[in-house]
């Protein structure tokens, strides 16, 4: 049905144009719950803990939902959400939740420590002395970026700013259900 007012051509432009922005919404909403796009595998990396400790992997994170924190004791952002970071990954780890706070190579790792004391983050916190892993997720500068991955070792989302943990927390649970 054409407006009376308009020719049939500017209708139909109209017509496609509201179309065309639906589906772009529809597809953006089904990107955000994970299900329009073909997912990204999560980069190989290796990590050393506070401890110093090395032998640690990305493989062997595979079959575990995983949230990857890019922060700095510097970003005010990263310091607020910290809370709710360590409340989410308290929630869900014992249902398979592995959270790591990768800190960027810009911060001393002295300085990461006494933070990560102060403040008993209860997940494992990395240090990047050479931005290798910052540079393994697309060359990550802004803080903080957080990364969700599926038991799959599949990128689900990446969020840059401080998340909605409420949405965070609904999309682990559902992750969390999913098998591996």
């Amino acid at each position: 049905m054409t407006a009376p007012h308009l020719p049939a051509s500017i209708s139909q432009r109209l017509r496609l144009r509201r179309r065309t922005a639906l589906a772009g919404s529809a597809c953006a909403l089904l990107l955000w719950a994970g299900g329009c796009a073909r997912r990204e595998p999560a980069p190989a990396f290796s990590y050393t803990l506070l401890d110093g400790r090395t032998e640690h992997t990305a493989q062997a994170l595979r079959g575990k939902v995983v949230l990857v924190n890019f922060w700095a004791t510097s970003c005010a952002t990263c310091v607020q959400e910290m809370p709710a970071l360590a409340a989410t990954s308290q929630a869900l780890h014992a249902r398979g939740l592995r959270t790591l706070a990768v800190a960027m190579p810009y911060d001393a790792p002295a300085r990461v420590a006494g933070f990560a004391e102060r403040h008993a983050l209860p997940f494992d916190v990395v240090i990047d002395l050479q931005g290798a892993i910052a540079r393994a997720f697309g060359n990550v500068q802004a803080t903080p970026t957080t990364f969700v991955i599926s038991r799959r070792g599949e990128i689900v989302q990446r969020i840059v700013g401080a998340p909605d943990f409420a949405a965070l927390r609904r999309q682990l649970e559902v992750l969390l259900g999913e098998p591996a």
